[in-house]
Order: structure tokens, then C-alpha cells, then sequence
């Protein structure tokens, strides 16, 4: 089982501390593997973020690694980040972290910066996918607008599966595995697409046969854009597993079952088909 915990969080625009000060409390009593915060927790989503970019390993990061170090937990989260890109130029990116209690992890930086704001002219868009494995699991990390572009997530087999006889529910071996199992997704999606938002998570569930974790942000933000939330976790069918209310700050927790994940690719190896 792996256990998430994750904060629909009303994000304080443009003061890093403030914010910091309000996920400590959120996950105070929390025990987790995995603690996940919206896009851009730390300032908000806007013309601020490249304001605020950090350096690489910047206070945010460092609160992070605490945060992980305290809960025991891995901690994930998006942020402004100032880094040199394969020119040689610095430049910001809006980069989603994973961090260790150890400070091990790694990152992804956005893949699909959101041309209808400022995110696109002011941050770097990425240019690599990610997966990455954590207590069994392999995950991979999206963010935001990501989610509008299925072959930006297209899962893919990495092994073959073993053949399962008609009606069984055997298990495939740990390594006979899709490249994810879960798709998590930090997010600042605004209200007035909340549809759309929910339609695309459960949609890259089903397609993919991964669960899917999505964290969006409520309250208005710098520019009175509204965000009215939407977090939830998603099954492999596209059934939720867990929302979170509406409008409302607040931590939800999850328990996903790896081997209930793995029977059903056994009994239904869409997989096979997959273009």
C-alpha cells in the first residue's frame, strides 16, 4: 500500500514564509509515504513567479527536505526555479521536486507552459518526461496544463507481462511493470474549467491504467482569479477514491493497493494495444 496525503491549499500570493507556515500545519499530524502540495505553494500561480524563481536548492527546496525529514515522507510540490538551461542561459523554470528525508530526488520542470498567461513568456518550458520509483512504486510526476496533452503521458510498457489465462486474477511479477503506477499531478487550475479538470484526470486513469492523484489550490488569487479545488485520486477505471470538498481547504488521505492495480492489467491487458 502506499499512503498520500495531500493539502488543497489556499495559497497566500507572493509570501514563501506564510505559505511554508500554513503546509506545516496542514500535515502536522500526518502520517504518510508521500506528503503533496498544489503548483507554485509557495507564491502562486502569475506574473510573480519569475519574481520569486529561486535558486536551485533555494529556501523552498530546504523547506521541503525539513518537511520530508519530519514526516519521514517523501514531499512534492512545484516551484519557480532559476537554472541554467542547455544553452548556457539562466532562466526560470516552474519545476515540480521530489525530495527525500535523505535530500535525495530529483525534479521535473513543466513540460506545457500555459500559453494563455504569463507562465509561457516568463518560464522555460521542460523538455524531458520523468518516472521515478518510491517505497515499490513508480510514479510520474505532471503539471497542470500537462494534463491536456495524452501523448505527453502516455504510459508504455517497459517488460512484457506475463500471459494470464481467461478469468484470472493473477498477478503479474513486481518487474512485469507499465512505466507508472501512479500519475501525480500539482496543479493551479482555475474554477471556471473545474470540468475539464476532473474529466482529464479521469481520463489519463483510464487510458493509462495508473491511478491518478491531482492537487489543485482553492481561494483567489493575486490576479482574483478563482480555484475552487478539485482534488481527488483517481482508480485505474476512473472511479474516485477520495475528493476533496469543494471551495475548502483541506488534507485528504489515500491508501492505493499495488496489487489490486496489477490484477487488473492482468485480467485487462489494454497494454497490449497501446499505439
Amino acid at each position: 500500500m502506499l499512503n498520500i496525503a495531500f493539502y488543497q491549499q489556499d495559497i497566500v500570493w507572493s509570501e514563501p514564509e506564510t505559505n511554508f507556515a500554513k503546509v506545516r500545519k496542514a500535515f502536522e499530524n500526518i502520517d504518510a509515504d508521500i506528503l503533496v502540495v498544489p503548483e507554485t505553494f509557495n507564491t502562486g500561480f502569475g506574473e510573480i513567479m519569475s519574481q520569486l524563481a529561486e535558486p536551485v536548492n533555494g529556501p523552498t527546496w530546504q523547506f521541503m527536505h525539513e518537511l520530508a525529514q519530519e514526516h519521514n515522507a517523501l514531499t512534492i510540490g512545484t516551484w519557480p526555479v532559476l537554472d541554467v538551461n542547455e544553452k548556457g542561459k539562466t532562466v526560470a523554470y516552474n519545476r515540480l521536486h521530489w525530495i527525500t528525508p535523505e535530500g535525495e530526488g530529483g525534479h521535473y520542470d513543466k513540460g506545457h507552459t500555459f500559453r494563455m498567461s504569463s507562465e509561457a513568456s516568463q518560464m522555460e518550458r521542460g523538455r524531458q518526461q520523468a518516472t521515478f520509483e518510491w517505497r515499490g512504486w513508480r510514479i510520474k510526476p505532471a503539471i497542470c496544463y500537462d494534463i491536456r496533452f495524452p501523448k505527453w503521458l502516455r504510459n508504455k510498457a517497459i517488460a512484457p507481462f506475463a500471459s494470464v489465462a481467461e478469468g484470472s486474477l493473477t498477478s503479474p511479477a513486481p518487474q512485469q511493470a507499465l512505466d507508472y503506477d501512479l500519475l501525480l499531478v500539482c496543479a493551479n487550475w482555475p474554477g471556471t474549467r473545474s470540468e475539464a479538470w476532473t474529466t482529464l484526470l479521469k481520463a489519463r486513469a483510464i487510458e493509462n491504467l495508473s491511478y491518478v492523484v491531482g492537487v489543485n489550490r482553492v481561494g483567489r488569487d493575486g490576479a482574483d482569479i478563482p480555484y475552487s479545488g478539485g482534488s481527488a485520486a483517481y482508480d485505474y477505471c476512473g472511479k474516485t477514491l477520495v475528493r476533496a470538498t469543494d471551495g475548502q481547504e483541506e488534507v485528504c488521505q489515500i491508501s492505493l493497493d499495488q496489487e489490486t492495480l496489477y490484477r487488473f492489467r492482468s485480467h485487462w491487458p489494454f497494454y497490449l494495444d497501446f499505439d
